[in-house]
């Protein structure tokens, strides 16, 4: 089984920033292969990592549906069609391989998309000791049983009381959905003050998060994701990695080894 990460938060929190952030210190620590999961339909996590999507698997399923519907693809099963499709759109990078869900597929009911695009998910994660998953707002990709079971879900919040506020709301909701989660992390970025705020511990409480910290509201990173730079290019003693850093190695993430790429 992969070790599993998600993240999550309310919309502009700078959920894609920690996702990427967590994916290159976790290769910087030698945890390696890891397979980066953009689950936003608004996708930019590659741009986060450096690299580029060239199709999305919301657009593959949608050609793989118009093929088996055609009839073109006689012999092949519709979830081993979808299957190749997916397998196609991801994007092979040093160390890590990124897949990006794009948007939803429009209106009509898509059961087998969806069942066959857990399935491969399910299928192409089993290559990767580690995974991270970039939600879109909310829990809605984690509602739909994408992945079933998380070894550590990253809250992230904006130091605002509105935002600590959708962190429980999130909390809640993922408590109401049975997602089986081994491990909660509470982030609250872009501090000014790099202090935890007065809630946090009643949220730290609430939510039953064994890990809670603050990543600063930091210069460089701001210039760097304004830019679309890699955060590859971030140095090591910068105060936001070496928090990054802390908190994968509180959480205990293991190193493991797997295929390679």
């Amino acid at each position: 089984m992969s070790y599993t990460i998600a993240i999550t938060g309310k919309g502009g929190v700078g959920k894609t920033t920690v996702a990427a952030l967590v994916v290159r210190r976790l290769i910087a620590s030698g945890r390696r292969p890891v397979l980066a999961v953009d689950a936003d339909p608004n996708t930019c996590l590659d741009i986060a990592l450096g690299v580029k999507v060239e199709h999305t698997v919301g657009g593959v399923r949608e050609e793989a549906r118009v093929l088996a519907n055609e009839g073109t693809t006689t012999g092949v099963a519709k979830q081993e069609l979808m299957r190749v499709k997916i397998a196609q759109s991801l994007v092979e990078s040093t160390d890590f391989d990124l897949i990006a869900m794009g948007r939803p597929e429009g209106p009509g009911c898509y059961c087998f998309a969806n069942n066959a695009l857990r399935a491969a998910l399910k299928e192409i994660a089993d290559d990767y000791p580690y995974v991270v998953l970039d939600n879109e707002a909310g829990l809605e990709n984690l509602s739909r049983r994408i992945v079933r079971e998380l070894d550590l879900m990253i809250m992230v919040a904006d130091p605002s009381r509105q935002g600590l506020e959708t962190v429980r709301r999130l909390a809640a909701l993922a408590q109401e959905m049975s997602i089986k989660v081994k491990q909660i992390a509470l982030v609250i970025n872009r501090s000014r003050h790099e202090t935890l705020p007065p809630l946090a511990g009643t949220l730290q409480a609430e939510t039953g998060a064994a890990l809670v910290t603050c990543l600063a509201d930091d210069e460089d990173l701001r210039i760097l994701s304004e830019n679309g730079g890699d955060l590859q290019m971030l140095p090591n003693s910068n105060r936001v990695v070496a928090e990054i850093d802390r908190l994968l190695f509180d959480a205990g993430v293991p190193t493991v080894g797997r295929k390679n790429l």
